[in-house]
């Protein structure tokens, strides 16, 4: 599966720009964490993985990480995807652990994007390319800010990757920087707003 295969299989079961925005921004930050971690021979698959982590939340939120199964095999996704997908709701809506590195990355990014994209919609700028590490974490001890992210699995999340919760914080922040206005440009080309 290429990502615009996995792109129309998000496409097909998503209509909300929110959650066609989110999959390609973790889509972009699995990308940028593979070249950096050594497995840019595997990014493409990486971004499917991000592309797909939440293909059954939209219509089907109840079944969460369980639907995604039936979906992907339906649409020909390959068995390493469908376990990284199902484990990224490990303790949540899974009782799948992540194994990969990979895996781990997806779990520990997933809610930390959304932090960040609320983040940037507060700046003045209403952008992430200026904002700094203590922005953000003080954003992030905020628990009544962006309370729908969960501070638990992001710290849970830099556990398993045995990093401090700083350097997932600055390392996922800079991982978004770079793609802010692909993001943009790839959700204007699908029609959709951004």
């Amino acid at each position: 599966m290429n990502e615009q295969e996995a792109l129309n299989l998000l496409r097909e079961y998503n209509k909300e720009a929110f959650h066609i925005r989110h999959g390609i921004t973790v889509s972009q930050v699995m990308k940028r964490f593979a070249e950096e971690l050594g497995y840019g021979e595997e990014k493409e698959f990486w971004a499917c993985v991000g592309l797909l982590h939440d293909i059954d939340f939209e219509r089907w939120p109840d079944q969460h990480c369980v639907k995604c199964v039936e979906l992907l095999q339906e649409g020909g996704a390959e068995e390493r995807l469908i376990h990284a997908v199902v484990c990224h709701g490990y303790g949540i809506c899974s009782d799948v652990a992540p194994e990969h590195e990979m895996e781990k990355i997806l779990f520990a990014t997933d809610e930390l994007t959304g932090l960040i994209g609320a983040c940037a919609k507060m700046r003045p700028s209403g952008s992430i390319t200026d904002m700094d590490l203590k922005s953000l974490k003080k954003k992030y001890k905020s628990k009544g800010f962006a309370a729908g992210c969960s501070r638990e699995i992001i710290a849970k999340g830099a556990e398993m990757l045995s990093w401090d919760l700083d350097d997932l914080l600055q390392r996922t922040l800079e991982a978004m920087k770079p793609d802010e206005e692909v993001i943009n440009l790839r959700m204007h080309e699908l029609g959709l707003e951004s």
